[in-house]
């Protein structure tokens, strides 16, 4: 094996960030996604020093508490509780008095440089998130696609160079593995149907990476037990790697104790049932967003996104899973994505077009 196919065989661990063309940002700007900000990523950058933030057991979370001198605190404090409102409210400032910023927390280890956003309310403690990061088009993109294919609604808005995004709440997966898998409440049935969906989720819309701490779980207690959602916290590398197995979250070993809960609970009819489930939700997003996503893919096909190797690895491999040629027609990643979804879903999206011209027969 040479550098380039080990290079290939793993998640690359810093990505390039590709700019946001004339074409995305346009359609931004169309779909609302592009508003002015009060604040930009830049703007956080001016702190005077940090303090590393420790987790319980005193390890390194990657976060650091920046501070500012009072100058730019009180001018990044109003700016700040309005973004706030742009996200919740749609930029209604009626409530603005209520809230503060309480920290502003950032980390040089992601791609994106984020900053975490702690926004309190005075009067009651109460507290939420949100995130100030570099733009970059693969994470655009990626959220994007989360919004239309995911059963997850996703706001972010852009300014620029500067992306807003609300914050996921969940735990992250390695934390649920370690304090939660185990527990006499867990019902790793569920869990297991739930981690087959999201492999299926994240293969067919090429998310890459998905490791146990780029994404999180989410319990709800039901009529009996828990009922488990997994939602990906990290759309950067969208479209992005070579490998096809990167897409498909099994194949990590963090994720080995989700992938030993599935084989231990689940029999193979099981598993095929809640892909072919997954596979018909999908294509009933598919069927909703058909207009938007098709401008966003015809967008995506004619950007760069991913290096010509990656790409060409992809082809071949996908190639190869499908047997067929047809991938090697794709002269970018957004042409392979969109190629994929056919591939993935075509036989949903067939029984959709079957059951609405039934449907389109009968009113008439």
């Amino acid at each position: 094996m040479n550098d380039l196919e080990i290079l290939n065989n793993r998640p690359s661990k810093k990505k390039i960030l590709y700019p946001v063309n004339n074409e995305l940002a346009s359609y931004l700007v169309r779909q609302g996604r592009e508003v002015s900000l009060p604040v930009s990523h830049t703007d956080l950058l001016n702190f005077t020093w940090s303090i590393p933030i420790k987790d319980e057991q005193g390890n390194s979370t990657y976060w650091e508490k920046a501070i500012y001198d009072k100058r730019e605190w009180d001018y990044l404090r109003e700016g700040l509780v309005k973004i706030y409102a742009i996200l919740r409210t749609e930029g209604d400032m009626s409530f603005a008095d209520q809230l503060d910023v309480a920290r502003i927390d950032y980390c040089s280890f992601g791609n994106s440089l984020p900053f975490r956003i702690r926004i309190v309310n005075k009067f009651n403690s109460n507290f939420d998130h949100y995130y100030i990061k570099i733009t970059d088009a693969s994470r655009i993109y990626g959220l994007e696609l989360e919004h239309f294919l995911s059963p997850n609604r996703l706001t972010f808005y852009t300014d620029r160079g500067t992306l807003v995004e609300e914050h996921i709440p969940g735990l992250p997966g390695d934390v649920f593995l370690e304090q939660y898998l185990d527990r006499t409440e867990t019902n790793k049935t569920r869990l297991a149907k739930e981690f087959v969906k999201f492999n299926e989720r994240c293969f067919v819309r090429l998310l890459g990476d998905m490791r146990a701490y780029n994404f999180v779980v989410v319990a709800t207690p039901d009529i009996e037990s828990y009922q488990y959602r997994i939602r990906a916290i990290d759309f950067d590398q969208q479209s992005y790697e070579g490998r096809k197995n990167l897409y498909m979250p099994q194949f990590f070993k963090e994720n080995n104790a989700f992938v030993t809960t599935v084989i231990s609970q689940l029999n193979t009819e099981s598993i095929e049932q809640y892909k072919a489930e997954e596979w018909s939700a999908m294509a009933y997003r598919v069927a909703v967003t058909r207009f938007r996503l098709m401008e966003l893919l015809n967008i995506m096909s004619r950007d760069t996104v991913a290096p010509p190797e990656k790409q060409q690895l992809l082809i071949d491999q996908l190639n190869e899973h499908f047997k067929t040629p047809a991938f090697s027609r794709c002269k970018s990643m957004g042409q392979i994505l969109k190629l994929h979804l056919k591939y993935m879903l075509r036989g949903n999206l067939k029984l959709i077009q079957e059951k609405t011209r039934s449907l389109v027969k009968r009113i008439n």
